[in-house]
């Protein structure tokens, strides 16, 4: 990996910390254990469930944070897990919002709005969303190649 980065690249190292887990740790030092989905840690696919969620959370609430600091503001993501002729997958993700506003002219903006930061989100803003609804070809290269 380059010590230099461009401002565009995103990148996170994993290292292994037994058999089936690992440390992710990113280019700002934080880290997270994974692993396969047998313990309390989150399983890969558990965690693109949460970077789909989560990016698109952020996005909302930056929409409506304009307006107004939501009351609540939480996500449910499922997905199911799928084997067929294209290997595994997951189909039918789907996200459900439960937003509460506060009572008020700011409120009432806000819930106005909260259908279009969905949609803007969905189809240009959540990095994370886009990159799996365009279906981006992802290199597996072995170092030293």
């Amino acid at each position: 990996m380059s010590s230099t980065h461009s401002e565009t690249e995103r990148s996170v190292n994993l290292e292994r910390t037994g058999k089936g887990r690992f440390r992710a740790t990113n280019q700002r030092g934080g880290t997270l254990d994974l692993g396969e989905g047998d313990d309390a840690d989150f399983s890969p696919v558990e965690l693109l469930l949460v970077a789909i969620a989560g990016c698109t959370a952020i996005d909302v609430d930056h929409l409506i944070g304009k307006r107004v600091d939501p009351d609540q503001l939480s996500v449910a993501v499922r997905a199911d897990k799928i084997r067929d002729d294209l290997g595994n997958r997951l189909t039918n993700i789907t996200l459900t919002f439960d937003v509460g506003m506060p009572e008020g002219p700011d409120g009432d903006v806000a819930r106005q709005v909260l259908p279009r930061a969905l949609h803007q989100s969905h189809d240009r803003l959540c990095t994370v969303m886009r990159t799996v609804i365009v279906g981006t070809p992802v290199d597996v290269v072995l170092a030293g190649d």
